[in-house]
């Protein structure tokens, strides 16, 4: 049997493992429009590409852009094979299959980043890099990307890039007019330290949740609002029960391109130099397309019956006031040098 064919085995019985080990039924009957044009059975190297989000949003498809064009540029010598849609679990379970090297890449949410180096949650600090030009400027400055780039080599994770997913607010089942009607909500947040530490700081009621187990929560009232951005919850229908969101465009949403280093460092020199530069051309296009997305996907929403709300700039700059002591708790693990280079360059 030959690693490219064994490597698909062992990632459908991840799959199946992954499904019935959280108990979710997920349709993915509509990945058919995004299979290769292509027999990958001659593949040279397989590229297991994980995501727990929907391939509609343009940071999550920039998978398959990635497959297409690698397959071309290699001459079939290299298969990215993308699994979107939590299909090899959540983001905690692939990040430990990530280390193991059972997965090969995996595009990160932000928020969960943390959880793997400290230094990759500056991020999602708020109100540091919270436009789409200030994310621009930091992955142009190597003296930014750079130390971000190389967090979590210890763990055996190369960061290689980034695309986003819009900017954070506040999904909700009611109107969030003020601080006050936030008062009154249980927010689900992913399952990152950052996050925490913010909503303690925010004085806000709040669950943390693994993705994949958000719709059910939504729609039984165990949450009734969540921490995340317009393009997501609209595409991937959360919208059809949280009709109201709040903008705070506190910080933006990355998914963050990880690679298991050793399988990195293991490809031949043309093909890591290939690999690395068409994932760096595609992610910024990537990032590109999500402010129009952004927009549109609002728009869309909008005209659905979905209501757009945002705070009195009193109230959201109190709750930068609130999240100074957060940013000031992660300088110390981020490193004060660092964040204090990122703070002077980005305001």
């Amino acid at each position: 049997m030959s690693g490219s064919v064994l490597s698909r085995l062992l990632t459908v019985l991840m799959a199946f493992i992954a499904f019935t080990s959280t108990g979710h039924s997920r349709d993915l009957s509509i990945l058919q429009q995004w299979q290769p044009a292509f027999d990958p059975s001659g593949a040279e190297y397989t590229y297991i590409l994980s995501n727990v989000d929907h391939p509609a949003i343009a940071g999550i498809g920039v998978g398959y852009k990635i497959r297409d064009r690698l397959w071309q540029e290699s001459g079939g010598r290299l298969y990215v094979d993308f699994r979107p849609l939590a299909q090899l679990g959540g983001e905690k379970d692939v990040v430990s299959k990530l280390k193991l090297g059972a997965v090969q890449g995996m595009l990160c949410s932000s928020v969960a980043a943390a959880n793997i180096a400290p230094v990759l949650g500056i991020v999602n600090l708020p109100f540091l890099i919270d436009s789409p030009q200030k994310l621009e400027t930091f992955r142009a400055r190597p003296e930014l990307f750079e130390p971000f780039r190389a967090a979590a080599r210890q763990q055996g994770i190369e960061v290689i890039d980034f695309t986003g997913y819009g900017s954070y607010g506040w999904a909700t089942t009611r109107p969030v007019r003020s601080l006050a009607d936030a008062a009154s909500v249980n927010f689900r947040i992913a399952q990152a330290p950052v996050n925490a530490d913010v909503y303690k700081a925010w004085k806000l009621k709040f669950t943390v949740m693994p993705w994949p187990d958000v719709p059910q929560a939504l729609q039984t009232g165990v949450i009734d609002g969540l921490d995340h951005t317009p393009m997501v919850c609209s595409i991937t229908k959360k919208f059809d029960v949280a009709r109201y969101f709040t903008d705070l465009h506190y910080a933006q949403g990355l998914y963050i391109h990880l690679v298991n280093k050793r399988w990195l460092d293991r490809l031949p020199e043309d093909l890591r130099q290939l690999f690395l530069r068409v994932v760096a051309e595609e992610s910024a296009s990537a990032r590109q397309q999500t402010e129009l997305q952004q927009q549109q996907q609002i728009a869309e929403a909008q005209a659905a019956g979905v209501t757009f709300l945002t705070l009195p700039d009193s109230e959201r700059d109190e709750l930068r006031r609130q999240a100074e002591p957060v940013i000031e708790k992660w300088r110390a693990t981020i490193g004060p040098a660092y964040l204090d280079l990122v703070r002077q360059q980005l305001h």
